[in-house]
């Protein structure tokens, strides 16, 4: 594996909504997996010293997390720039402060400019005013932003999707960083229907990552899983509670079937690098 430059860590499997297409399969029963606070602070301090220069906390969603303050300011005096991947759903007054602080960044999820096929997408009612009214609070306060639209195609259940008409909303908004992304058939996103309820155990098929997996990237997962993307869920490089990082990563190999992918970020060609904008949930 090449030099780390990047890092994904799946702090909880916990999350307010249910998302259609989530490649974790994240939703309200999910938990916080087996490592504790130590285990993330070692995780954080180990992903700097291998080098890295950025680092992004996931899930599930990453403000359900108690400690999400304790990693972001463990990260930050470790000298790694932070983004937090969250929902924007709801935001307590002290992650507002953490989010507010030098080297914090904020991402999010965005499906459609009316809350009837946003929530269609989340199966969470409210859920589009509420993230909505986030990125506007977090646009106020200076936060620096960016915010993806995920194309998960029509369904019978949310009809033809308006993505365009959610970026263009995300635009009047004042995001400036706005992008459309496809679906990932990893989790349930691999269901034939967007608007199935039924996960599945179907393995990712090459064509759903980018051919890049490793190259300077690593994602941990809430059990302490090592995999090389946090789309390669499938492919466990090795366990942080069983070996240490530096020796995971200094003896992956990484198979063909996950180095001979196309490229499948940015849409329409391009490298995953992790110098690239991090693939969206």
């Amino acid at each position: 594996m090449t030099d780390l430059r990047f890092a994904w860590l799946e702090i909880t499997g916990k999350c307010q909504l249910s998302c259609t297409h989530c490649y974790a399969e994240s939703g309200p029963r999910g938990d916080e997996g087996v490592l504790r606070t130590r285990d993330w602070f070692r995780t954080i301090d180990d992903v700097a010293e291998l080098g890295a220069h950025s680092i992004q906390f996931i899930g599930g969603e990453p403000t359900l997390h108690p400690d999400l303050p304790e990693f972001v300011d463990r990260a930050l005096t470790a000298g790694l720039e932070v983004e937090v991947f969250s929902n924007l759903v709801h935001i307590s007054p002290r992650l507002w402060d953490t989010f507010s602080r030098p080297g914090v960044r904020l991402a999010t999820s965005y499906y459609s400019d009316t809350a009837s096929q946003h929530e269609a997408i989340t199966r969470r009612r409210g859920s589009h005013a509420r993230t909505r009214a986030n990125i506007a609070e977090a646009l106020r306060r200076d936060i620096p932003l960016r915010a993806g639209v995920i194309d998960v195609s029509s369904s019978e259940r949310i009809g033809l999707q308006r993505t365009r008409a959610a970026q263009a909303d995300l635009s009047s908004l004042g995001v400036s960083k706005v992008g459309i992304d496809r679906l990932r058939r990893i989790g349930r996103g691999a269901n034939a229907s967007p608007g199935s309820d039924q996960p599945s155990s179907d393995q990712p098929s090459s064509d759903q990552l980018c051919g890049r997996c490793g190259h300077g990237a690593v994602a941990i997962s809430p059990s302490g899983d090592v995999w090389p993307c946090v789309f390669a869920r499938r492919i466990q490089l090795g366990n942080i509670l069983d070996t240490d990082l530096a020796t995971i990563l200094s003896t992956a190999q990484l198979t063909p079937s996950i180095t001979a992918g196309p490229s499948c970020w940015p849409q329409g060609g391009g490298s995953c690098a992790p110098n690239d904008d991090p693939p969206r949930p």
